[in-house]
């Protein structure tokens, strides 16, 4: 049995024999797949599943027994502590939130991690989460990054796992999470590491840019969890590495994310291939429609849980300064704030630009100008981008210059200047890993009018008269407003930072 609790014990023998005379059911197929084809679209040679329910093996996802503490709290109370935590529901037939970890009944073998990582209460998302999750409902957390969704969605899985018969031979994942980066999927299963080595639940991480050898030995190996950017799965999928028919439990991590980036086909191509009673859960930041549409096609009466606003705005808790300057004095720019960091205690910093070439052209030119300066972007093998984030991290390379690949998942606390690149990364930043973002931006960039509206979203009206205009949230000053590329206000647009601002700031920082 695993752990040390009955809420995550399971009999050795329970439900074996489904499996055990289903030799299409637990097959890998490994060698018996199509030959590889060198081009095509990703997944073009993986068949949509026709799934006959009343043949498959039945499983648990109902796990969830309301803690008596909750059954003693009023309506009014606990619509009262969603109303302090901005919780909203939709749905019908939600859980009760919990207020404390121990109401969610966890095993003990999980209660002892979370004690040693000193939580001392749930988070808003957590909260809600975790009944949900447990009780084996489809669910869409929305939340912004850094809100602690992994563990909503990790915790419960362990428990799910623990109830279901053990692999076999050939057996594919239990728990699919699937990430937009492999940044994303490392940290992931770092977590998942953490928390399941108790109960011994084996986990592997499968994403591209790194040999492909380990990734399919733990696959064949057999893991319960899988955590997997979509393109490198879909690999392994066609070539039959690995199967989903065990998969029970799938989470689509940043699904808005995966969206952006393209990986809408390979995501209905991987869905596709796991049983439609299965439990999802669906997580982003934001709730445009395309991410509306994946819900409704994916999910079955699922309950929504939204954390803050559902509209899209900038995250309030990072500091935001907007320099509106011509291409020409981007470098001046840069370097005059680049001194004005490097003289703090706490100087990391992260600069993202648009392009792989300005990347590359922009980490050397610092270089050469004495600037400790490392750089990481799509083109860079995996372990080249695990040790410049391990320099970065331990402060050896303070300054990160970047392509959107490092705008999620470091989870490290940090300045972020925008050097030249889509500033809509910065609605996703965490809370925790920002302390400032300052955008340099040029007044000839058609699409900037767009871009400054997403970020600067939120500005309170009596600013300036052209907020009506453009709404422009959380935006301490910006500078050069005269430079901006539409209509000038009729009042001057300069918030100067003040004493007073100057103290919130180095507040924040520490």
């Amino acid at each position: 049995m695993r752990g040390g609790s009955s809420f995550g014990d399971r009999d050795r023998g329970r439900g074996r024999d489904r499996y055990e005379n289903n030799t299409h059911f637990g097959s890998m197929g490994g060698r018996s797949g199509p030959p590889p084809m060198k081009f095509g679209n990703p997944g073009e040679r993986l068949r949509k599943k026709k799934w006959n329910l009343d043949e498959l093996p039945k499983f648990e996802k109902n796990f969830y027994t309301e803690h008596p503490e909750l059954q003693h709290k009023s309506q009014y109370e606990m619509e009262e502590y969603c109303k302090k935590k901005e919780i909203t529901i939709r749905g019908t037939g939600c859980p009760k939130a919990i207020t404390a970890f121990h109401q969610a009944q966890f095993p003990q073998y999980v209660m002892d991690v979370l004690v040693q990582q000193n939580f001392k209460e749930p988070t808003a998302i957590q909260s809600q989460g975790f009944p949900v999750a447990l009780s084996g409902r489809d669910m869409v957390g929305i939340a912004q990054t850094g809100s602690g969704k992994t563990l909503a969605y990790l915790l419960p899985a362990i428990v799910h796992i623990n109830h279901q018969p053990y692999l076999e031979r050939g057996d594919g994942p239990v728990c699919l999470v699937i990430a937009p980066t492999r940044e994303l999927a490392q940290q992931v299963q770092q977590v998942t590491y953490e928390y399941g080595k108790s109960s011994r639940i084996k986990s592997t991480c499968v994403y591209g840019g790194a040999p492909k050898g380990p990734q399919i030995r733990d696959l064949e190996r057999g893991v319960e969890i899988c955590i997997a950017t979509p393109g490198r799965l879909i690999d392994f999928l066609e070539n039959g590495k690995t199967n989903l028919r065990r998969c029970t439990y799938l989470v689509l991590d940043e699904a808005d994310r995966m969206l952006d980036m393209g990986f809408e086909p390979q995501i209905r191509k991987i869905v596709e291939q796991i049983r439609p009673d299965r439990q999802t859960l669906m997580w982003s930041a934001t709730w445009p429609k395309e991410v509306r549409q994946l819900a409704q096609d994916f999910l079955r009466d699922h309950i929504q849980i939204n954390i803050g606003a559902l509209e899209l705005s900038a995250n309030h808790n990072i500091l935001q300064i907007v320099d509106v300057c011509m291409d020409s004095e981007k470098d001046r720019k840069l370097f005059q704030l680049m001194e004005e960091i490097m003289a703090e205690k706490e100087n990391k910093t992260i600069i993202f630009v648009e392009t792989k070439k300005r990347c590359d052209d922009l980490t050397k030119r610092m270089r050469r100008d004495g600037w400790p300066a490392m750089c990481i972007h799509g083109d860079k093998s995996q372990p080249e981008r695990d040790w410049v984030l391990a320099e970065f991290r331990s402060g050896k390379a303070p300054i990160l210059i970047a392509t959107d690949v490092a705008s999620r998942g470091l989870g490290m606390s940090a300045h972020t200047y925008s050097y030249c690149c889509i500033i809509s990364h910065f609605l996703h930043m965490p809370h925790t890993a920002a302390v400032t973002v300052c955008a340099a931006v040029t007044a000839p960039r058609s699409h900037f009018k767009v871009e400054a509206r997403l970020v600067l979203e939120g500005l309170k009206p009596s600013y300036s008269s052209w907020v009506t205009k453009i709404p422009l949230p959380g935006i301490v000053r910006v500078l050069n407003p005269t430079s901006l590329p539409w209509e000038q206000p009729e009042v001057p647009v300069c918030l100067p930072i003040g004493p007073s601002q100057k103290a919130d700031r180095q507040g924040g920082e520490n």
